[in-house]
């Protein structure tokens, strides 16, 4: 059987939230082990929204799955050297407390560079762990209203908005991975002595998402102002209604584009309109075509419109909802949902792997663990004993499975 790509990584995961432990879960779906980390509280992700009766929330059941959890006080000398001992034999540590936070439990970057240089040590935090904000607090809304994204999300009319999902602290994760991927090939295929720290900023992570918005700003003086559903670019790209009061999105931005969609429009006139002859002045001219394709979409239902702008080979699609992309044939052929077996509810669905490898595919072994239900094993494959575990338990220093109650 073929290896996944970063089997034998081993990444101990200290952190909560969001941004370090899906940036772990990635890590661990390609067949690192990690080793979640928690609190005696245990992830405050266990809470966050919906949930089955009497345990963690499915949101935390995605994203702690393929991992194994060891719930430990860092506040404690015995709990501060169990993880000093698991980052000794470790690849990656990935973490995304506020910088200086790890260093008051002997855990600074030095100190974990000095048990292990081959140590890779990803570290997620608000501003970095450099300059002037670098002590602030920053979770991913502020990360998105100061790294911009915000200002441009929304209508000119109305107040910026909030993308409907934690984007800043999503794109941090995968900056974070990238980061780790490439550490460790310098530390393996070309140095293969010496790990480094990788430094992710929230803010900047949102920020390297702006395109062309600095030199606009620098060399024209322009600022990029919010424009709802529209393209700041080309024309047209937006959403339009349908009969059944529904959505499509088009995006016929180009110019044997924009010909195809007024043809299948049946509105060859705009073909012949001076203004609309490239795309600079279709820009120009976006709110005019915007109103022109509205009131064409709305004399069908979605399935019709769809059927018209696929025939003619126009990148369309409709606006869906959860319940949409799970009936969604598509999704269904690529694997996107996978049925994960569960002693404590039976069978979870969850989403697929992202990206798919044709050699050494990711997989979900199982869903993520309660708080402390590995902390017995890994205790004991550092060569604990049992009255040890027991004794450490007794005195608050770890929580076991056994001891730990699921978040409700």
């Amino acid at each position: 059987m073929l290896k996944k790509p970063l089997e034998g990584i081993r990444v101990i995961e200290l952190g909560a939230f969001v941004a370090g432990p899906f940036a772990s879960r990635l890590l661990g779906e390609f067949g690192a082990e990690v080793i979640k980390v928690e609190s005696l509280e245990g992830d405050q992700l266990r809470q966050w929204g919906l949930h089955a009766p009497g345990q963690d929330s499915y949101w935390s059941m995605v994203q702690t799955r393929n991992k194994r959890s060891i719930s430990v006080n860092l506040r404690t000398i015995e709990g501060q050297d169990i993880v000093r001992e698991l980052i000794a034999d470790a690849d990656v540590v990935l973490e995304n407390f506020k910088p200086g936070t790890l260093a008051k439990w002997r855990l600074s970057h030095e100190e974990m560079k000095a048990i292990n240089p081959k140590l890779v040590i990803t570290s997620i935090s608000g501003f970095g762990q450099t300059g002037p904000y670098r002590n602030l607090p920053g979770f991913g809304n502020i990360a998105e209203s100061m790294g911009g994204i915000r200002y441009v999300t929304g209508f000119p009319d109305r107040p910026p908005v909030r993308v409907g999902l934690p984007i800043g602290d999503t794109i941090a994760a995968l900056y974070a991975v990238i980061g780790t991927l490439f550490s460790l090939y310098y530390r393996d295929a070309k140095n293969g002595k010496t790990g480094q720290v990788v430094d992710v900023a929230l803010y900047e992570s949102v920020f390297s998402f702006l395109e062309g918005m600095v030199p606009e700003y620098v060399h024209m003086s322009k600022i990029r102002e919010r424009t709802g559903n529209q393209h700041v670019s080309t024309a047209p790209s937006n959403v339009y209604p349908t009969k059944d009061g529904k959505w499509v999105a088009i995006g016929a931005n180009s110019d044997s584009l924009f010909n195809r969609l007024i043809k299948v429009m049946g509105r060859e006139d705009l073909a012949q309109d001076p203004l609309l002859q490239d795309n600079k002045g279709r820009v120009k001219e976006a709110d005019r075509l915007d109103k022109e394709i509205g009131i064409w979409t709305q004399q069908f239902n979605l399935s019709e419109v769809m059927d018209q702008l696929n025939a003619g080979s126009i990148p369309a699609g409709p606006i869906y909802n959860i319940e949409d992309i799970l009936a969604d044939p598509h999704y269904q052929e690529r694997d996107m949902f996978l049925t994960i077996p569960d002693e404590r509810i039976g069978d979870i669905v969850m989403p697929g792997i992202v990206p798919k490898l044709s050699e050494t595919p990711g997989e979900v072994k199982w869903a993520g663990p309660n708080c402390g239900a590995n902390t017995e094993e890994i205790l004991s494959d550092l060569g604990y004993t049992e009255e040890q575990i027991e004794s450490w338990v007794e005195k608050g220093i770890i929580m076991t499975g056994d001891t730990v109650k699921p978040s409700l």
